[in-house]
């Protein structure tokens, strides 16, 4: 991946985590921007999030998908670039694995210390 891109990945990050935190207010939870990675011709960008609770992931993805098209216009209106990419919404998996990962660990120890006894 280029430099270039790089760049570009990180700035729409920033700015729609802050978009996101005024314009998505999911009561009871949390949407956090984990990953953007554009294509390299800059006209998609797959966006990957993290929602808190996880039972609330289905409806912050709609509600992500019904203002794409807000959030891209306000993006326009801070960044300076050519065109902004169109957005395509996902739930980043890896915080979630980790965490079932973990929680296995854990309980491995904890068997683990009980059969060492």
């Amino acid at each position: 991946m280029s430099h270039r891109l790089e760049q570009i990945n990180e700035l729409l990050r920033s700015e729609l985590s802050n978009l996101l935190a005024r314009e998505v207010p999911l009561e009871n939870g949390m949407v956090t921007i984990t990953y953007v990675k554009c294509g390299a011709d800059l006209k998609n960008a797959t966006i990957g999030i993290s929602v808190l609770p996880e039972g609330l992931a289905g409806t912050a993805l709609e509600q992500l998908k019904k203002i794409s098209g807000q959030l891209a216009r306000e993006l326009n209106k801070k960044i300076k670039i050519k065109f902004i990419p169109r957005f395509y919404w996902e739930i980043d998996s890896l915080e979630r694995n980790a965490i079932e990962i973990d929680r296995a660990v854990r309980e491995a120890r904890r068997n683990d210390e009980q059969y060492d006894r």
